[in-house]
């Protein structure tokens, strides 16, 4: 581990890049309601698993109708994007409050290693999508066998 000298003077850019660092994480933990942000408002946790075989994506999808997702490669790029749309408006009582968040998402994932596309297989069941890329053969890991002469 590598110590690094803290300077208490800064320059103003520095400082403001620090304020507005803080001011985005206290905001975003007392924030009651989702505010619009620029991209997506969802952005859907998922969980990647390397195997010497395969590249097995999990994503956490609640109330997304598995219709309404897609999922592509393009080289070695995944793309999940999809829809989770508003509920129908209450008809009896008062909505007092809204924080489930509905709209469009997309997440990409470079892989870095050549995978077959024609063989990326995905499914959905109980909210959670879960795919399956294929590694190319010249991407998988092989056992060489040594020769003793």
């Amino acid at each position: 581990m590598s110590l690094i000298r803290w300077t208490p003077r800064r320059t103003g850019t520095e400082v403001a890049v620090f304020q507005s660092e803080i001011d985005r994480l206290f905001g975003d933990l007392i924030r009651a309601t989702p505010v619009a942000q620029d991209g997506p408002a969802i952005t859907p946790p998922v969980d990647v698993v390397e195997t010497p075989e395969a590249y097995v994506f999990r994503a956490d999808l609640p109330g997304v109708d598995g219709k309404a997702v897609k999922v592509s490669v393009s080289g070695d790029t995944l793309t999940i994007r999809g829809e989770r749309k508003r509920e129908e408006k209450i008809t009896e009582g008062a909505l007092h409050r809204t924080e489930r968040v509905h709209g469009l998402f997309e997440r990409k994932f470079t892989l870095g290693t050549p995978v077959r596309s024609d063989q990326v297989r995905a499914t959905y069941r109980d909210g959670v999508l879960e795919i399956h890329v294929p590694k190319a053969d010249e991407a998988r890991p092989r056992d060489i066998e040594v020769q003793v002469g």
